[in-house]
């Protein structure tokens, strides 16, 4: 109760010179094939935030004139509870979780909101990720509900700017609390990619190592912070496909996490040798992936940008693949053009808390980069999520990859790309090798950083080669 009144608190000193209201939509239970047959529950996390009540078709005002927040909801009939049982009040709800001093039904919502509109007042809203909460605000708001959304990278034009601008403040710097919340996903985390590393067997089919894994996120918490990647086919970013059998010699990139059941998110990466060791071949890239990951830590301190980092890494990238005669030229001009993002054409590492890619669908650009920063369209360093310049609080993943994209590599060659950097000859060698990502998460603390959970994972070659042969 007081965690979530002060920090509505504190909201409100952010907005400080708005006036009107400023309204927060909980979600709903959302049918999978019919209504009474829904997805998994998940509450939205500006709501769980601000108002902390984990439960379906809620919604909150806050008026920043009279300083009351309002909390909507109906109370379970006797139809319900012969469902689900008994629930508590929703005055009881909003008094003693939210630490609201008023409460009302849920379609007193609707009527204080067209209320507040018709008496001229300003409307703050965030932008929805569902689609059920776009109808209901598109409906009071007089818009369409597409227009709700953001944008790209770019956030929604018709929400409010200094909302989104103060709640990004808020939770992209997470308290003790969170920390310790962050740290408990971490261990499961931890848990559900050690169960996974040893259940590597060649002919096994990926799909059971995956339901495995995602077993121990549901036994110990909410379940996953979001759907596992686990591939033979690390240059395919978002492979979800699981039916292939694990063959021999291959690289098994696992991207997956937890997530507590306070709804907050782990998120880790690891690229296993199927066969137990790496090639040379194989053993050369992973390196170097490898010591971009050490190196971004190292660098990752209040006050660096973490821009900064992923250049640091793009460069690091690119001095390595040169001596493996894959790229040539001066380091500094290829980085300076973008050479790096056809052998990593994502960005480093994105924010993370109650969401895996924490805030951003608030607008990408607004969570990731300060005011001042403008967003690259080079391959690569345009895909960064995380620019902004580092404080204490900050909880970010440190995830550089090395890929070999066979389609990536054809466009460049065909339209000279590369300006003569690349050296595709030799690269032919390399276009049935996959891909190479490690992630791990990242706390920015008063000094420096500390990496998320009690243990890291094995990640350098030898350590996972050692385990990989303990397994």
């Amino acid at each position: 109760m007081n965690k979530f009144s002060a920090r509505r608190a504190r909201l409100r000193s952010l907005l400080a010179g708005q006036s009107g209201i400023v309204i927060f939509v909980g979600n709903v239970d959302s049918a999978a094939q019919y209504r009474d047959n829904c997805y998994k529950w998940r509450q939205d996390s500006n709501w769980l935030y601000y108002f902390g009540i984990d439960e379906p078709r809620f919604a909150a005002v806050m008026d920043l004139d009279s300083g009351i927040d309002t909390v909507f909801a109906d109370d379970f009939g006797i139809d319900d509870i012969i469902w689900t049982g008994p629930m508590p009040s929703v005055a009881s709800l909003a008094r003693d979780v939210a630490g609201a001093g008023r409460s009302a039904s849920y379609e007193a919502f609707g009527k204080e909101v067209r209320a507040a509109i018709a008496g001229g007042r300003k409307v703050h809203f965030l932008p929805v990720s569902r689609y059920y909460n776009a109808v209901l605000l598109a409906s009071l708001l007089g818009v369409a509900p597409e227009s709700l959304f953001s944008v790209g990278k770019k956030g929604c034009p018709l929400a409010s700017e200094p909302l989104v601008r103060a709640v990004v403040s808020m939770r992209l710097v997470k308290d003790e609390e969170e920390i310790a919340l962050l740290d408990k996903a971490g261990e499961l985390g931890y848990r559900m990619h050690t169960i996974a590393r040893k259940g590597i067997r060649i002919g096994r089919i990926e799909q059971e190592i995956v339901g495995d894994m995602e077993g121990v996120t549901l036994a110990g918490g909410w379940g996953t912070s979001f759907a596992t990647i686990l591939t033979q086919h690390g240059e395919i970013f978002h492979c979800h496909s699981h039916e292939n059998p694990i063959e021999p010699g291959r690289l098994l990139l696992i991207d997956a996490g937890a997530e507590s059941n306070e709804h907050y998110a782990s998120d880790h990466t690891r690229t296993y040798p199927t066969s137990g060791r790496f090639t040379p071949r194989q053993r050369d890239i992973y390196q170097t992936v490898y010591e971009c990951n050490e190196l971004a830590f190292n660098m990752t301190r209040p006050g660096v940008e973490y821009r900064d980092c992923h250049l640091a890494a793009a460069r690091h990238i690119l001095d390595n693949l040169s001596q493996l005669g894959l790229v040539r030229g001066d380091l500094d001009e290829m980085l300076a053009d973008g050479i790096a993002g056809l052998f990593m054409p994502h960005g480093l590492g994105h924010n993370m808390g109650l969401d895996v890619h924490d805030c951003e669908d608030l607008g990408e650009d607004l969570v990731g980069y300060d005011e001042g920063q403008v967003r690259s369209s080079q391959l690569g360093l345009g895909s960064l999520r995380m620019a902004r310049k580092l404080v204490p609080g900050n909880v970010i993943t440190d995830e550089p990859g090395i890929y070999f994209i066979p389609a990536l590599i054809a466009q460049w060659k065909a339209e000279g790309t590369d300006r003569g950097r690349v050296c595709y000859d030799k690269l032919e060698e390399y276009l049935d090798f996959g891909g190479i990502r490690l992630e791990d998460d990242v706390l920015v603390t008063a000094d420096g950083a500390r990496r998320i959970g009690p243990e890291r994972l094995p990640i350098s070659p030898e350590e996972v080669e050692q385990a990989m042969a303990q397994d």
